[in-house]
């Protein structure tokens, strides 16, 4: 039985795992994700990748326990998949976003630091139990937290297991945005904003920081300078730029200008 249901609204495509009573994430779990994303990947009608959970308590719990006895006694094929699957996530072009409504510890913290943007409801909270359990991070969650917020609160929270709430979570770095309300709501309704900006070039901005993180300063820069002068050329961006310097000159001088939107039926 599936543990991954798509549903799929214009650009964006909600991908909403279930596996109760828990919502542990296993191997099977893993592979069956990484099978839907490397279709997505090529569709050109998929902008944007929500993850989510259809357990109101769990956004993912952490690995599952019994898993984890298995490869204590030896080597398991699928359990490559920690480390496919949440490489996809980052490589694949679209921004894959992590919709965070409870628990997300151990893996499931891993899982969401995978993805591209972070986003939580206010009863969100996250942990990195393993030391708890004997053990470290195994599926990139350390070495992503020290990129992602820095080695020093990276280190206290791998060391000690410490568990933040979204708002801590928020301050650290960890999560972009908390959003009360209706949450499910929300989020996909800002996916459907971020769906309609220009796929190339959000494309773009999430390899150019991806890669960008793992380079030295200048190379960095080099990387991101080349491909800044790729699309600047483009006929989408030249396009964009005419419709932005039409607004302005539309609008009083004093007048802010929104650039939302630009290139879409008035």
């Amino acid at each position: 039985m599936p543990l991954w249901s798509l549903t799929r609204a214009g650009g964006v495509v909600e991908l909403v795992y279930d596996n109760p009573p828990r919502n542990f994430l296993t191997f099977a779990a893993l592979i069956e994700l990484g099978a839907h994303l490397t279709a997505l990947a090529d569709d050109p009608g998929t902008a944007v990748v929500v993850l989510a959970s259809a357990d109101p308590e769990r956004f993912v719990a952490h690995a599952d326990l019994d898993e984890l006895a298995r490869l204590a006694d030896g080597p398991v094929p699928e359990a490559r998949a920690w480390y496919t699957t949440m490489r996809l996530i980052e490589t694949m072009p679209q921004p894959v976003v992590a919709a965070i409504d409870g628990q997300a510890w151990g893996g499931g913290l891993e899982l969401s630091l995978a993805c591209t943007l972070r986003w939580a409801s206010p009863r969100a909270h996250f942990s990195a139990i393993e030391t708890a359990l004997g053990i470290i991070p195994g599926a990139g969650g350390s070495q992503r937290l020290i990129r992602l917020i820095g080695r020093g609160p990276a280190t206290d929270l791998v060391i000690t297991g410490l568990r933040v709430d979204a708002a801590h979570a928020e301050r650290l770095g960890i999560v972009s945005r908390v959003i009360p309300g209706d949450f499910r709501a929300e989020v996909l309704a800002a996916a459907t904003d971020l769906a309609r900006l220009p796929r190339a070039a959000v494309a773009a901005a999430k390899r150019v920081v991806r890669e960008g993180a793992e380079l030295d300063l200048a190379a960095a820069l080099r990387l991101e300078g080349g491909t800044f002068g790729e699309l600047l050329a483009t006929p989408e961006s030249l396009g964009l730029q005419r419709a932005a310097r039409e607004r302005y000159a539309a609008a009083p001088v004093d007048a802010p200008v929104d650039l939302a939107g630009l290139g879409e039926p008035a």
